[in-house]
């Protein structure tokens, strides 16, 4: 006769294991979809840290979740790791846009949009999407032909775009969920 607690015992390994498993191959499978739906890949912040962290947080929420539930140990299971990824997740996250925020100089809020402090504020709309040079691009620290440039965007290059000026005629261009500078309007298009 087989001990029911052993079985018990083997039961929540399994349901760890699983969970575990199912945490690693989420965030690749999921990673196209990220970009609409959000959640454990939806940083908008590039990196692996919330990925690495959601998977983290599942297995030692996995964990907790098996040890602290008295009768059903593996919905206990299922709830400590779907709720330690989320933690991770969201950890992960923030270590990802507190990173690109160092990248970046420093980042300040305008319109609702985060910028480095080297980049003017500027009146804007918030946009989102991609967005591709025609030619070279001179980037500037204000929307202006005057301002001062401080980079450029290669011909045919794809860049992330996070505001549009008031008289749509320079757009603001993103790296890693900040904005570093902008481009003219007019040599760019939607990818």
């Amino acid at each position: 006769m087989t001990n029911t607690k052993t079985i018990k015992t083997i039961a929540a390994s399994l349901a760890m294991a699983a969970t575990a498993l199912t945490m690693v191959a989420a965030p690749t499978a999921a990673s196209a979809m990220s970009q609409k739906l959000g959640g454990v890949v939806g940083c908008d912040a590039s990196g692996g840290k919330q990925e690495v962290g959601a998977v983290l947080g599942g297995v030692l929420g996995a964990v907790a979740g098996n040890k602290l539930a008295k009768h059903d140990r593996g919905t206990g299971t299922a709830i400590g790791a779907v709720v330690g990824a989320g933690a991770g997740s969201y950890a992960g996250c923030q270590m990802q846009k507190s990173r690109a925020a160092d990248n970046a100089g420093g980042v300040y809020t305008s319109n609702g949009i985060r910028v480095a402090s080297a980049v003017e504020a500027a009146p804007m709309t918030k946009i989102k999407g991609k967005y591709v040079a025609r030619s070279t691009l001179n980037l500037r620290a204000s929307a202006s032909p005057r301002g001062e440039r401080i980079g450029s965007v290669q011909a045919g290059e794809t860049f992330q775009a996070l505001g549009r000026t008031g008289d749509g005629k320079w757009i603001l261009v993103g790296q890693d969920g900040v904005g570093v500078g902008y481009v003219s309007s007019a040599y760019v298009y939607r990818a």
